[in-house]
């Protein structure tokens, strides 16, 4: 390209290319700014405060040094052009701020707060993508610690207790969306007893007991998750153990969320023992999976984007996680000999409930 003779048309072009590139390369502060507006805690402020708040009045709140005040209103207003807040003017003139549906979830004492979710956010292992994918480290998460994620989780409480946290937030929001489901109801229905592996505080479990009665639920999650959780209560039994070992009997083993963690391999062998766990479909056995179905949402970009974030989230943090498409999650089925068949409810936003049979 001749770049001392450019067309209009080129050089709009060649600036386009420029934005195009700023906005991947910046786009990391749509997570700094919204993980700062939760440590600061402004969406608890502006619940607390009962009415759209003004900047003095926030920044007051939230005991932000007086020099600041300018920088906090530029904070406000690029989370308000993301849609986490609303802005106004009064007619004095005076900008106020309200709460979205999107920051509402973010208040700490919101019954579905996701704002454990958005401080556990971890970006140190995808800083090392590059050399991850040059040498031989199994993750990127290994990299950074120097160990698994599991690994780390089992020698850091502070990192166990944000990451179970974390955990515990988005499994209240699915099973808010599942006990309110008819055809939730349907997958729910009937069943004696289940086994919520990975289950971790037990937040799932204590949901599907509540909403569905006579169930028998046991928790099954590493040791130091499980360990000092109240035993007994609401028809739910924590149990300690090794998922690749064994799997306490059930009729139903659920698994939310713990297969995209794991290559193909350590899946067949986790759905092998879930197999071992449960009785036949004619006796009602079954696995009951959330995950994603990459490709199952091909009419609505935002889900394909969350799809595709959430694909490079598995490989930052483990070798051989991914979110996998229909065809991949058949495969596995068909390798951890589940012959009878599976069904997919995409009933849960970017996730969907799949249920195989053995």
């Amino acid at each position: 390209m001749d770049f001392a003779n450019l067309a209009s048309s080129q050089i709009k072009e060649l600036l386009e290319a420029q934005s195009h590139v700023w906005n991947h390369n910046y786009s990391f502060h749509n997570s700094m700014a919204l993980r700062c507006a939760v440590q600061l805690g402004i969406p608890d402020a502006i619940q607390k405060h009962g009415q759209p708040i003004g900047l003095t009045e926030l920044a007051n709140a939230l005991a932000i040094h007086p020099m600041k005040f300018p920088s906090l209103y530029r904070l406000m207003h690029f989370l308000v052009r993301s849609n986490f807040f609303f802005e106004k003017k009064l007619d004095n003139g005076e900008a106020v701020f309200d709460l979205t549906l999107n920051s509402k979830l973010l208040v700490k004492s919101h019954p579905l707060s996701l704002a454990p979710f958005v401080l556990n956010t971890m970006i140190d292992p995808s800083l090392h993508f590059s050399i991850w994918l040059r040498n031989g480290a199994l993750s990127p998460f290994h990299i950074a610690y120097g160990k698994s994620i599991w690994e780390h989780a089992s020698c850091s409480s502070e990192f166990n207790e944000y990451f179970n946290h974390a955990m515990a937030s988005d499994a209240r929001i699915v099973s808010a969306a599942l006990v309110n489901s008819e055809e939730a109801k349907c997958i729910f229905h009937g069943i004696e007893s289940i086994v919520d592996v990975g289950g971790g505080n037990g937040t799932m479990a204590k949901a599907i007991v509540e909403a569905f009665s006579g169930i028998k639920c046991t928790v099954l999650d590493l040791p130091h998750v499980v360990e000092g959780l109240p035993a007994g209560k609401h028809n739910i039994v924590y149990m300690g153990g090794d998922m690749f070992k064994a799997i306490p009997p059930a009729q139903v083993v659920l698994l939310k969320w713990i297969l995209h963690d794991w290559s193909d391999e350590d899946c067949v062998k986790i759905l092998q023992r879930c197999k071992e766990a449960i009785p036949s479909k004619e006796q009602g056995g079954k696995v009951i999976i959330i995950e994603v179905v990459m490709e199952d949402h091909k009419d609505d970009p935002k889900h394909i984007n969350t799809h595709l974030l959430l694909d490079m989230q598995m490989m930052s943090l483990n070798f051989g996680g991914k979110e996998r498409t229909e065809a991949e999650w058949k495969k596995l089925f068909l390798d951890a000999r589940f012959n009878n068949g599976y069904k997919i409810f995409p009933i849960l936003g970017p996730r969907s409930v799949i249920e195989i049979y053995p």
